[in-house]
């Protein structure tokens, strides 16, 4: 049975999901409750949109969500904004059925009007957002909240469980997972969504003078074109949007799904991972939608190993972006971590290479080429070659330092899922995140080593190789 939207449940849900980001008060005269949506770019189990329904239904107006996209942010390019605009198609065609007044807003130009979202605040009672610690979204909120004069609400909808349930930042899986156990299928508890009661006047979007895109209509490749942004990072072929998203969600667990835990250590294998980390960082599917699939889909002795990943380790990266402000820096990492790295500050490389001759997948290692390469085109790379990929830099690199910011800056610009909190703990991870010492070596110290060596012997790379191995790639 659903909760309906009015339920105890969902009140203590938001209760624990809400973080106000100003003390201003609610403007009883504005027109509307405005949801600015930032990367929780869906209506089904978003909870910023139920906070924002429930808000507007309670002091009588009607609901305007706005998304916008603009070539300020930090690696814009023709990926990524393509894989929104997808998604954001498909929102606009679903938000007519089901009632909801979306608008999307397109600035193509760095020196074209920037202050939409401030004028739409302007006549609104509380704007309602997205809770999110990277990529931007955090800082760009709270700057917003700043100058805005109404009450400002950021709504967490990205893990299953509220983030405010860990209060202080976990240290390992180990740490985290009992405390998942315990709130986890209460999390999970599906929720009746519905419409607003109040719809939209036509006059007063009319009036707001905005000059909105045709998203649903437009030729979003000609769009793109006439954005002051990279387009030598150019779209790939994996599209955005939920249809895809839950294409991609079925087809896994109908086949990868079964013998994970094996299948997802080969490369070779193209349907042995999920490949859903870049729906899931742009909030076009749900986590929720993804568990449920998963175990309806195999018994817990299949699934567990991926719930794992999908649960476990999820919740814990952005439990680390939550409650780490130097998620992006070596500051973040353990002690025994900061011993090792200076102690071995001064060790010499065997080998090592520059930022361009990595970006261009330059190096003496097929393996990590291939990894490289496959990330330069489609915006994704599989998981064994990431961690493998990760740690090599840590040798390859002049410094520990060098390492950390090559390898945040190859994979934000280039990956679907870049400045996703898990892309932030994985590759933290490398450097010895969430992990414990080991047997000191040169370089690594007592960082987990990884050889690039051993992995031709003990995963199956060879048609990994074929298809990525040989190709020139221009960058």
């Amino acid at each position: 049975m659903k909760h309906p939207l009015g339920s105890p449940y969902v009140r203590d849900q938001l209760s624990l999901r809400t973080l106000p980001l100003n003390e201003k008060r609610l403007q009883p005269d504005g027109d509307y409750v405005l949801y600015w949506m930032q990367s929780t770019q869906r209506l089904e189990d978003n909870w910023a949109l139920r906070l924002a329904i429930v808000e507007a239904d309670r002091i009588g107006k009607p609901l305007l969500i706005h998304q916008g996209l603009d070539p300020s942010s930090e690696h814009a390019s023709a990926r990524f904004h393509t894989f929104i605009m997808q998604g954001a198609r498909e929102i606009a065609r679903r938000a007519d059925r089901l009632g909801l007044t979306y608008r999307f807003a397109l600035r193509r130009r760095r020196n074209d009007d920037r202050r939409v979202l401030d004028r739409l605040a302007r006549r609104a009672t509380i704007v309602v957002t997205d809770l999110f610690p990277t990529a931007g979204v955090a800082e760009r909120s709270q700057r917003f909240a700043d100058r805005v004069n109404c009450r400002v609400l950021a709504v967490d909808s990205v893990g299953v469980v509220p983030s405010a349930s860990f209060y202080k930042e976990e240290y390992a899986a180990r740490t985290i997972r009992p405390k998942l156990a315990k709130v986890m299928e209460h999390s999970l508890e599906p929720v009746d969504d519905r419409a607003p009661k109040r719809s939209f006047p036509t006059s007063l979007l009319a009036s707001l003078g905005v000059d909105w895109l045709d998203i649903a209509g437009c030729d979003i490749e000609a769009e793109v074109a006439r954005c002051e942004i990279t387009h030598g990072v150019g779209a790939v072929s994996a599209a955005g949007g939920l249809t895809c998203a839950r294409v991609r969600l079925h087809e896994f667990a109908a086949d990868g799904l079964h013998d994970y835990a094996e299948r997802r250590r080969h490369p070779s294998d193209t349907g042995g991972s999920s490949r859903l980390s870049a729906y899931l960082h742009h909030g076009m599917i749900s986590p929720l939608e993804v568990v449920s699939a998963v175990r309806a889909a195999a018994p817990a002795a299949q699934s567990d190993a991926f719930l794992n990943e999908m649960l476990t380790w999820r919740e814990l990266s952005l439990n680390f972006c939550l409650r780490n402000k130097d998620y992006a820096s070596l500051a973040a990492l353990p002690d025994w971590v900061q011993r090792s790295m200076r102690a071995h500050a001064s060790d010499t490389r065997e080998v090592t290479y520059t930022l361009d001759e990595l970006e261009r997948a330059a190096t003496h290692d097929p393996i990590w080429n291939a990894g490289q390469r496959e990330l330069l085109e489609t915006g994704q790379m599989h998981n064994v070659v990431r961690m493998l990929w990760g740690k090599s830099v840590i040798t390859w690199a002049p410094t520990y330092e060098e390492a950390l910011q090559w390898l945040l800056y190859l994979n934000n610009k280039y990956g679907l899922d870049g400045r996703d909190p898990n892309s932030f703990a994985g590759i933290q991870w490398c450097f010895g995140k969430f992990d414990r010492p080991f047997a000191s070596r040169p370089v690594w110290g007592t960082i987990r080593p990884m050889s690039l060596e051993r992995a031709h012997a003990k995963y199956d790379v060879g048609d990994y190789l074929q298809r990525w191995g040989e190709q020139e790639m221009l960058v």
